[in-house]
């Protein structure tokens, strides 16, 4: 048993916000502590030469990615990246600040392995955000922005966010990701539409070149989800991110409620079955035409390779942290590569795509 998994329990009898707090105060201080962010990096973070891949002219030296949620405000990079990710999504970050959803917003499912989070895109603003980004960009790994709407924008006015946002910190991240599917910003979700999309990767197109994509809900009816995505690649998406979190309550067996309805989403163990569906459906359709993530419940090496099998490039973790601790990452990258040689796998990119190609 892992130091951690010994003080869990502890920690889990601290508010989750709470919690997160503390290891935000520990993570962004990293940076000003040299001889801890050493020995932080030389434990947690190890190459293995077969998961090194280069994607949209980024270089990620394993296939492991934090999703967005975690680090809002770009406070704690460099603490982050001593854990052994390749890639950090930072955000989700909207135009001006918000205070999120009221409190309280964020649940543990401890049997479940899972989260339910009504947040609310809670962030600083692209100002605050930009400032931490300016202290260490240029990174030594791709740092992405996911970029929301404000809640008191109206629908009709949704563009015009995504694009000031995307102006703002254009050149401050590797990755931009349009995040429309969030349940937790009343309407979002309706951006899920062929039309919207269209407009909103053409407007990026016409911004940049580095790489963009679009993050689509669990939830969605296949056919819808398949012509938003084709619309979304067709007008200059680098890829898709699949999932964001889900509002299937009948996941779990006792679901937080407001008012007496289940609300926000959940994310975690709950998750996995779903997302890596959605992924198979994405790989057989996208594969050749675009980069695609997975996240979703992925908290074993074998979750790892049968997400690249059907057509992811990367994976991203969050809950999985929560739950297993800062080593957990180290771990996944030890045991996908062992996983791989036993398989006949020398290289990751053998293994990417393999059941969709």
């Amino acid at each position: 048993m892992s130091f951690y998994h010994k003080v869990r329990s502890y920690i889990f009898k601290l508010n989750p916000e709470t919690a997160h707090e503390i290891v935000e105060k520990a993570l962004s201080g990293v940076s000003y502590t040299p001889l801890i962010e050493n020995m932080l990096a030389s434990h947690f973070c190890k190459y293995h030469a077969s998961l090194d891949n280069e994607i949209l002219g980024m270089r990620f030296y394993n296939p492991i990615g934090l999703a967005p949620g975690f680090d809002k405000n770009a406070t704690m990079v460099r603490g982050l990246t001593t854990l052994g990710f390749s890639h950090l999504e930072l955000g989700t970050i909207t135009h001006n600040p918000q205070d999120g959803n009221p409190k309280p917003r964020l649940f543990r499912h401890v049997e479940a392995k899972s989260l339910q989070n009504a947040m609310g895109f809670n962030n600083l603003g692209v100002r605050a955000v930009i400032n931490n980004l300016q202290k260490v960009y240029p990174f030594c790994i791709p740092l992405g922005i996911n970029l929301g709407k404000n809640k008191n924008i109206a629908l009709a006015d949704a563009l015009t966010a995504y694009e000031l946002a995307l102006k703002a910190t254009i050149d401050y991240g590797d990755y931009f990701v349009f995040n429309v599917s969030s349940p937790n910003t009343v309407g979002l979700r309706d951006l899920q539409d062929v039309s919207f999309v269209n407009e909103l990767f053409s407007m990026a197109k016409s911004l940049t070149n580095k790489p963009t994509f679009l993050k689509i809900s669990p939830d969605m009816e296949l056919d819808s989800m398949l012509e938003v995505c084709k619309s979304a690649l067709s007008s200059g998406a680098s890829g898709l991110i699949a999932t964001n979190t889900t509002i299937d309550y009948s996941l779990v067996s006792s679901p937080k409620l407001k008012d007496g309805i289940p609300f926000g989403g959940l994310s975690g163990e709950v998750l996995k079955t779903k997302s890596n569906e959605v992924l198979k459906e994405l790989g057989k359709a996208f594969f050749k035409e675009g980069i695609i993530v997975s996240v979703g419940g992925i908290d074993s090496a074998s979750d790892i390779l049968e997400r690249l099998k059907n057509g992811a490039s990367l994976v991203q973790i969050l809950t999985s942290i929560i739950y297993e601790g800062p080593g957990v990452v180290k771990r996944l990258n030890s045991e996908l590569s062992s996983l791989m040689v036993q398989e006949g796998f020398s290289n990751i990119k053998d293994v990417i795509g393999i059941n969709v190609r």
